[in-house]
């Protein structure tokens, strides 16, 4: 038996699974078996190429290539992993209400980050996998471990990966919901699932619906279905309807790819662009030949802006950027002095359908404001931010926290790359009548999604064909 044996009948399940099987099955997809201890009669299967010990009270998502590499060169009997944790967020989720107690939104706000750690083991030995079994769960199994294998047997690894509790709600939700985003292929053990769209996989026997409607990861339970007229934004998971869970079903262990030693694999593949040190590089050399070209243009710029409004020259907004840090993002300043009084008046007239404020002919822009923001004049500061560090020259639209309190996915993926002084959806949105926040959701997951050098200077280019356009009509 593969999967833990796990009550599932009051649990939310996937599929049928529980987090703790979708646990098993994930490293099973992988060749190797998820073997807790404190459970003696747990069935240690010997056609497992590997055993991955872990204590019964947790789950864990980490890289293996490291590992296997330790394996491969130094075959230890034992190898006992140190995953280290460094992702995990301290929030709150807080409920928005009006005074009456009206329902607005659900707000998150981020209070810094801690480190989490567990301590795994990984073997080829079915013999010490069975011992395992048979231990407690506190750290004398380990120290009885140690005892059993003798230290010329042993090796010790440190790795960076994903820690959960499986004795906590959110931890056993947010694995999931990690799992959607890591296991880019559960149908290798997983034989009922369909794929929707690009990443996305549902239940073969649910509802039916329009794979352009979902933007992915999302996992989409037995009798589950994006409801019409709706959009899903990932990583989410849409757990199975309780009344048409489907039964589990075991696969053979023959019918598993082995997984074999980075030496006889592909290289490890490479960061996504948005977080390799050369997306720095390009960002802090595109800011300096940007500001290089343009500084000559701010005496004229401050000088219109003073005549027109008097000081202040430049406005400061607090925007968020990677995992909700809040940064002044800097602009020329193009609206009167009085333009958040003016906004509280003029709310009745908002002609955007999302949560940010629009106006065709909005009266708190200046003259001149409208010049710098039909040429896009008025960004310029913005590449300050990129010098430190704050936003990219590409990215969503840097926005503030209010903004991105809707649509948790939407929010989770745009804060997980620098907002950018342009982006797909400046390019691309077209200000049809309520479709304005949609275009907004969709070209922003789909740039997380899809970041490469090459999309990030045919945006730069498009932006450039943009201005260049706007200045020929003028």
């Amino acid at each position: 038996m593969s999967a833990l044996p796990v009550e599932t009948r009051d649990e939310h399940t996937l599929w049928g699974y529980t987090p703790e099987q979708l646990h098993s099955r994930f490293w099973k997809a992988r060749g190797i078996q998820v073997v807790p201890n404190q459970m003696p009669e747990f069935e240690v299967d010997r056609r497992a190429e590997l055993y991955l010990l872990v204590d019964h009270k947790h789950m864990v998502i980490m890289p293996v290539r490291k590992l296997l590499d330790v394996l491969y060169w130094l075959k230890p009997d034992l190898l006992v992993v140190r995953v280290a944790d460094r992702s995990v967020n301290q929030y709150r989720e807080v409920v928005d209400t009006r005074p009456d107690g009206h329902f607005l939104r659900f707000q998150r706000s981020y209070e810094g980050s801690t480190d989490r750690l567990a301590r795994v083991a990984v073997t080829t030995d079915p013999l010490i996998a069975r011992d395992w079994t048979l231990m407690s769960s506190d750290r004398s199994a380990w120290a009885r471990l140690r005892r059993l294998i003798p230290s010329d047997l042993r090796s010790a690894i440190a790795v960076d990966g994903r820690v959960y509790a499986n004795t906590v709600d959110t931890d056993r939700a947010r694995f999931v919901r990690d799992l959607a985003k890591a296991w880019t292929h559960p149908d290798s053990t997983i034989a009922r699932l369909q794929r929707v769209g690009n990443a996305s996989w549902q239940d073969a026997d649910s509802p039916k619906f329009d794979a352009a409607r979902v933007s992915g990861p999302i996992w989409i339970g037995a009798g589950r279905s994006i409801p019409e007229g709706k959009v899903g934004v990932g990583p989410a998971v849409l757990w199975d309807d309780p009344e048409v869970r489907p039964a589990i079903s075991d696969i053979d262990w023959r019918d598993i790819e082995p997984v074999q030693p980075r030496s006889e694999r592909r290289m490890k593949e490479p960061a996504p662009w948005t977080q390799r040190p050369a997306r720095r590089f390009f960002d802090i050399v595109f800011a300096l030949i940007a500001l290089a070209i343009t500084l000559p243009l701010y005496p004229f710029i401050i000088a219109a802006i003073i005549i027109e409004d008097r000081t202040p020259i430049f406005f400061g907004h607090k925007r968020e950027t990677t995992n909700g840090k809040e940064f002044k993002c800097w602009k020329f300043r193009t609206m009167y002095r009085n333009a958040e009084k003016m906004k509280a008046e003029l709310q009745g007239a908002n002609e955007a359908d999302g949560p940010q404020f629009f106006m065709e002919n909005d009266p708190r822009i200046t003259r001149v404001g409208r010049v710098l923001r039909k040429l896009q004049l008025d960004e310029l500061p913005q590449f300050f931010n990129v010098l430190f560090g704050q936003m990219s020259v590409v990215g969503p639209r840097p926005s503030p926290f209010s903004e991105n309190q809707y649509c948790p996915g939407w929010r989770e993926a745009r804060l997980s790359v620098r907002p950018g002084v342009t982006g797909l959806w400046q390019i691309r949105r077209t200000r049809a009548d309520g479709a304005d926040f949609q275009e907004w959701i969709r070209y922003d997951i789909e740039y997380v999604e899809q970041a490469s050098l090459r999309l990030d200077l045919l945006i730069i280019w498009k932006t450039i064909a943009l201005v260049a356009g706007a200045l020929a009509r003028r």
